[in-house]
């Protein structure tokens, strides 16, 4: 069996930890690169919600990497097995990278359902109980290029003993001797990389066992897990990434499950994680909201004034004030942050600006705050369109100012824009 020629070509480390670089030879064929720190495209069952493929491809520097979930996937096991040319073909998808990971991070996920032998996820039908023998056999019916190791990732709750978490590591760590053990043997899987699953909840000794044993098997990158916005502190999930990272090689791409909100991306990236799940540009559109936080860095007066119009006004700012930022980390993710603006409010009706000033999105360029309003009013369909699509350039822009950031030393002014008290 060929292993993934992935290839991960760091420029820059930061203050230690902070990885800026490029992921070289992705996808089986090798073609694909993707930048660090990056986000990948998040979906439902391929799909970016409200949006076509044709609508999505009017956005530029999408990533290179599409997420599907097999929480989203495993009800279709049969059809996809009697299709036998894998998920990419079936849904349409053409020139990207399949990433599947197990669960939807913007889903609630029930937990109290693993076992020693089984997981489950949640689709459309209520939950689907997977053994490692499931799990693989819906691997080669999808045929991604990178999935991630069948995991048990229940301990991110803070009430999780030490018993429990140590039996979530060994529990992980024996699935991904399994997977790996069908994955080796599996024509249908050549050239696929595996990606190993990092647990250990709060519990740090566990934490760096889980990462020093998933190191030394034949991983080709690795998914930080029970770091999620709700599970824990952000100094605590920062130094305990930070810890862990240490311990991986520095050679193989470190991705971050379950955390979106700008302020932990940067704390993350910071603590040297290299990708992010692209889930919080929905999780915003479901709510209503516009993402409206700044994240220009740019010195020249002319350019930064195209870019600097993306903080938000004051009155924007406070609408998105309904929590203090340091109490954003709950685990119901439905509600709005300070990152984003309610364009349910009655204060948009006769709004008559760009949703961002200065953002080049098909929305911003040819609609105002008061019809987003009035669409969303009105339970228009077109309102998820217009928000998903300029939620999901916003937020890949946001990508695209962390690496510029990391290139010339402004990660320290990044934060104050993106916290919204940088100097104008």
């Amino acid at each position: 069996m060929a292993a993934s020629r992935m290839k991960l070509e760091l420029s820059r480390v930061v203050q230690g930890n902070a990885r800026l670089g490029l992921l070289k030879e992705i996808g089986r064929m090798g073609q694909h690169s993707l930048d660090i720190p990056g986000c990948l495209l998040y979906t439902h069952l391929g799909t970016v919600p409200h949006l076509t493929q044709d609508t999505l491809h009017t956005l530029s520097s999408l990533p290179a990497v599409t997420q599907v979930t097999l929480s989203n996937m495993a009800e279709h096991q049969e059809v996809l097995e009697e299709f036998k040319s894998g998920f990419k073909k079936f849904a349409g998808l053409h020139d990207t990278v399949l990433y599947c990971s197990l669960h939807d991070p913007a889903a609630h996920c029930p937990t109290g359902h693993t076992t020693n032998k089984t997981v489950s996820v949640w689709g459309s039908g209520g939950r689907i109980e997977l053994t490692v023998a499931k799990f693989m056999a819906l691997q080669k019916a999808a045929q991604p290029d990178w999935y991630q190791s069948m995991a048990d990732g229940e301990t991110w709750q803070a009430n999780a003993s030490r018993k429990r978490v140590r039996k979530s590591v060994d529990r992980t760590l024996a699935h991904l001797d399994e997977c790996l053990m069908v994955h080796q043997k599996s024509q249908e899987l050549d050239g696929v990389g595996v990606f190993g699953v990092v647990e250990g909840g709060d519990i740090l000794e566990e934490r760096l066992r889980s990462a020093r044993e998933t190191a030394k098997r034949p991983v080709a990158g690795f998914c930080l897990d029970g770091f999620q916005t709700g599970a824990m502190d952000q100094v605590l999930r920062s130094q305990l990434i930070s810890a862990v990272t240490k311990e991986l090689p520095e050679d193989k791409p470190r991705l971050l499950q379950g955390v979106g909100r700008p302020d932990e991306v940067l704390a993350c990236v910071e603590a040297g994680v290299d990708l992010f799940e692209g889930f919080f540009p929905f999780q915003a559109t479901e709510r209503g909201c516009a993402l409206c936080f700044s994240f220009d860095i740019t010195p020249d007066p002319e350019s930064a004034g195209r870019a600097a119009l993306t903080a938000p006004d004051e009155e924007q700012r406070t609408a998105g004030e309904t929590q203090p930022n340091r109490d954003l980390n709950c685990v119901d993710q439905t509600h709005m942050t300070s990152f984003e603006m309610n364009l349910k409010d009655k204060r948009y009706q006769d709004d008559f600006r760009p949703l961002v000033e200065g953002c080049g999105c098909y929305c911003c360029r040819n609609h105002q705050r008061a019809y987003v309003h009035h669409l969303l009013v009105t339970n228009e369909l077109l309102a998820g369109v217009l928000l998903m699509i300029h939620n999901t350039s916003h937020y890949h822009s946001f990508f695209r100012a962390i690496r510029a950031a990391l290139a010339s030393d402004k990660m320290d002014l990044l934060r104050r824009r993106v916290l919204g008290n940088g100097e104008k």
